[in-house]
């Protein structure tokens, strides 16, 4: 195999580390070759929170892939949530300097578009372009070549707790491999399991984890709105365990082998062993009781789902509908009863697009690891919709110097100069 046609996503989840090795042909389509998954222990709502036990998982998961590939891995596509994330629309201004727009213009303009001001304790992970506008023409997905005087971009940032970033970077390194690129976990699951007519129509991707759920809306074929959401499959669980008085670990295996998350569904007379906390006897129960719990919490956080769509101001442009995905999306009952919360379509999305494995990996739970490689694919072709300025402006340290050497002074002479001329 090519190494220069290798690309590796990891996967690093609240439940579960997943490492995914592929190949990209001379054609450019992509099939996985390598699989590795283990359970993630170091993790808590997406955050590294014990960095012995997530590069431990980490190195599992990677050694699995590698075998199963018949390669070495020296670097990931990471993906990366939490509640920390944030997100919102910006916009730039700049004026043509040639009456012709080229690269450099388009880097003024997203530099224009990312000059606002963030916490220091925040780094910008994304610069994702919605829009361009040329002399107020607007719709303009590829300025390049263009004629105009003045060029405007409307861009979508994705900033991240520098800490939370670093914290994942350290683990990946001590497991001897370096990040290429931190992504948006939504941001690589949609590249897995949309389509290009919902997001030209408008939809919303929720992906349901373990620890978070993760949200982002697209209309007119751009990303408009991201959110994180610090509820998910672990407060199922744990709503599991209180109720029934059972341990944690036998409550995950109830939910994920009989909860129903619509109760109506469920029949009276199902009965299941639930077992007891201690030495004490397992009792029986009916599944119907079980539901009941389950769709409680779903419920609640369909309800904090759509409460995050009216407040992003996109709830009535989402046409397509809803579109779950990740492991706790794949319960009985999550789409029917998702319908009738957000009173419209719902479907259950498996990552797409991917050769290879396709019985393992035709699975919500890897939908994020399938769009990792996808992204992974996307910048190995130069075809990533991200201008190269917005991937290689400098990071932010939090006493606000920037990590990047400064130019020397004709450069930057040079840099005022052509400024001048684009603007007077």
């Amino acid at each position: 195999m090519s190494v220069n046609n290798m690309i590796v996503a990891l996967d690093i989840g609240t439940s579960k580390v997943a490492c995914l090795v592929g190949e990209v042909s001379a054609r450019g389509e992509l099939e996985v070759v390598g699989f590795g998954v283990q359970p993630s222990q170091g993790l808590k709502r997406g955050v590294v929170v014990n960095i012995d036990a997530t590069v431990h998982s980490i190195q599992r998961a990677v050694e699995e892939a590698e075998l199963m590939a018949g390669c070495k891995v020296h670097s990931v596509t990471v993906g990366i949530a939490g509640s920390h994330i944030s997100s919102m629309n910006s916009h730039g201004i700049v004026a043509v300097r040639d009456r012709e727009v080229n690269d450099y213009d388009l880097e003024r303009v997203v530099d224009a578009a990312r000059a606002v001001a963030i916490p220091a304790d925040q780094k910008i992970l994304h610069i994702l372009p919605q829009e361009y506008l040329i002399d107020q023409q607007e719709g303009i997905r590829e300025p390049l070549g263009m004629s105009g005087v003045r060029l405007e971009a409307r861009v979508h940032l994705v900033t991240g707790s520098i800490n939370a970033v670093q914290n994942l970077e350290k683990c990946i390194r001590r497991c001897g491999l370096e990040a290429d690129a931190v992504v948006l976990e939504q941001l690589a699951s949609s590249h897995a399991v949309l389509t290009e007519d919902e997001k030209d129509l408008g939809v919303c991707l929720v992906d349901i984890g373990g620890g978070t759920t993760d949200i982002a809306v697209f209309t007119g074929g751009a990303i408009r709105h991201t959110a994180v959401l610090p509820v998910a499959g672990d407060q199922v669980t744990n709503d599991i365990a209180m109720a029934l008085r059972t341990p944690s670990l036998n409550a995950e295996q109830l939910k994920i082998k009989y909860a129903c998350a619509l109760a109506q569904l469920t029949r009276p007379d199902e009965v299941i062993k639930v077992p007891s906390v201690g030495d004490r006897p397992a009792r029986d129960l009916s599944r119907q009781a079980l539901a009941e719990v389950v769709e409680a919490r779903y419920a609640e956080l369909f309800t904090l789902i759509q409460a995050e769509l009216r407040r992003s101001g996109f709830e009535d442009l989402i046409a397509s509908g809803i579109v779950l995905t990740g492991g706790t999306a794949k319960m009985e009952g999550a789409v029917e009863l998702a319908e009738q919360i957000f009173n419209m379509p719902v479907r259950l999305a498996r990552p797409q697009g991917a050769k290879g494995m396709d019985e393992l990996l035709r699975n919500p739970v890897y939908a994020t690891g399938v769009g990792l490689l996808h992204y992974a694919r996307n910048a190995l072709g130069n075809l990533e919709s991200e201008p190269l300025a917005a991937r290689s402006v400098a990071e932010r340290e939090p006493g606000g110097r920037s990590r990047s050497a400064l130019p020397d002074m004709s450069q930057l002479f040079g840099r005022m100069k052509a400024w001048l001329q684009g603007n007077f």
